[in-house]
């Protein structure tokens, strides 16, 4: 068991190694469309800047929109801006009618102020006999009213508008391709269904701003408000990007209100090059402050610690590169003060053992001893850290949200490595003739007790001192 935890714990120490210094490595994307992903260290906004766009909101009509309808524009904007894969945007409101968006390293621009800039009207528009329609296509909606009955359509016109969809997700089809579900509410599921049943082999469209997004036959009557979009016939079902796209257009595509692009901006770091270099040569020396402490006051034990924290960095960094998470002045504060957490486990553990080595246990049996009466008071910090920062992630900002991603992540590796990787060193260390000696643990002679275990100890019994 013990050679198979150093086997595991050897793996992911060069796992994480090729992870943080392979260069242009890149990960296998779960879908074949999808390709596969350059594996990089993602800055946020504050660190390598990015695209900041201001948006107005407009009245329709002889409405105005209120605070109330600036903050769900500006909701559904975020939710658009991370349906993209941009990580810790800043969407912000401004005055009465602004909504400024922050992307930090945004390198495809023209998508994101694409899928963020459209005002969002969303309609399903039945299309004429005889006409056939794609997507891309453009449809002159601003005359058009909605469908009377359900007769023979031989003019444009809206059966229902997006307020009458509840929920889109990605899903199957029967032949376990890649498919688009979607539910409707009460009204659009009733006439969904009443319009399906009388016109089955004919198309219909999906709008968004009058430009189609989509445009599927219909194969069947459908009731029940549930919708499923396929391609049938087609290997793998609908393509990866066409699929994402209708996805996020039914769940973000409809806004209250119109939006209108005021201004446009590349923005520079808000703290440079020489700030972030300033802040990480103070957290190296931090750092090493608190391994000098360690190896001077817990000796060896402290080298082991040592070796354990640069073992919970490495790791903790490959974690981030893999996800990825996007790394902001915050979040590099929750880092820190994960590895202080890190080092805190370290020093209840090593105390502990001190105190069974004071009590006259042999070597392995005070570190075992440590570690299992240290690993209550572990686990309840660790426990009560991982709470709060959970309701930091649920109920905070995007900035407060990385920085509570960061120290999720970082308990919880730590945890991995102040238990399992530690604990694993000092085993293998305490087994080895030349550890057998006081000195190497902070304790005097008197204090230190060596009761060799097994057949050794029938044969010499308690040897003080070695």
């Amino acid at each position: 068991m013990r050679r198979t935890t150093v086997i595991f714990i050897a793996v992911i120490g060069v796992l994480a190694l090729i992870v943080d210094f392979w260069p242009r490595l890149r990960l296998p994307g779960l879908d074949p469309d999808a390709g596969s992903r350059l594996i990089e260290t993602k800055l946020g906004l504050d660190l390598q800047g990015g695209l900041k766009v201001e948006y107005r909101v407009n009245p329709v009509g002889d409405r105005t929109p209120g605070l109330a309808d600036l903050e769900i524009v500006r909701g559904i904007i975020e939710a658009r801006v991370n349906s993209t894969g941009v990580a810790e945007p800043v969407v912000v409101t401004s005055g009465t009618d602004r909504v400024v968006v922050e992307l930090p390293g945004v390198t495809d621009t023209g998508t994101v102020r694409q899928l963020v800039g459209q005002t969002g009207r969303l309609d399903f528009v039945p299309i004429p006999v005889g006409t056939t329609v794609n997507a891309g296509q453009a449809l002159d909606l601003t005359a058009v009213t909605e469908c009377a009955g359900t007769g023979t359509v031989t003019t444009l016109c809206i059966l229902f508008s997006g307020d009458q969809l509840d929920s889109a997700t990605l899903g199957q089809d029967k032949n376990g391709g890649r498919a688009v579900n979607f539910n409707l509410k009460d009204r659009g599921e009733q006439l969904f269904a009443a319009f399906t049943a009388a016109h089955v082999n004919e198309q219909f469209a999906i709008v968004l701003d009058s430009v189609i997004i989509s445009a599927p036959s219909i194969t069947q009557a459908i009731t029940g408000g549930t919708v499923q979009i396929t391609n049938e016939g087609t290997i793998g079902g609908m393509p990866q990007q066409e699929a994402t796209n209708l996805v996020n257009v039914l769940r973000f595509g409809s806004l209250p209100f119109p939006v209108e692009e005021l201004s446009s901006d590349t923005i520079d770091p808000t703290l440079g090059k020489e700030f972030l270099d300033k802040s990480i040569l103070a957290g190296a020396i931090a750092v090493g402050l608190v391994l000098l402490f360690m190896l001077t006051h817990y000796r060896l034990p402290g080298v082991v610690a040592g070796v354990a924290l640069l073992y919970y960095a490495l790791v903790l960094f490959a974690v981030f590169r893999l996800i990825p998470v996007t790394l902001t002045l915050a979040g590099i504060a929750g880092f820190v003060l994960s590895v202080g957490m890190a080092v805190d486990a370290n020093i209840l553990i090593f105390e502990r053992s001190k105190e069974e080595l004071r009590l006259g246990k042999s070597l392995p049996q005070a570190i075992e001893a440590g570690f299992a009466r240290a690993w209550n008071s572990i686990l309840d910090s660790n426990v009560s850290s991982l709470i709060t920062a959970s309701i930091l992630y649920f109920f905070g900002s995007s900035v407060i949200q990385g920085f509570a991603l960061v120290l999720i992540l970082g308990v919880l590796v730590s945890m991995f490595t102040a238990i399992t990787v530690t604990r694993t060193i000092l085993r293998v260390v305490v087994a080895q003739d030349w550890a057998r000696k006081a000195r190497l643990y902070g304790i005097s002679e008197a204090e230190f007790v060596y009761r060799p275990t097994g057949r050794a100890a029938i044969r010499r019994g308690a040897t003080p001192g070695v």
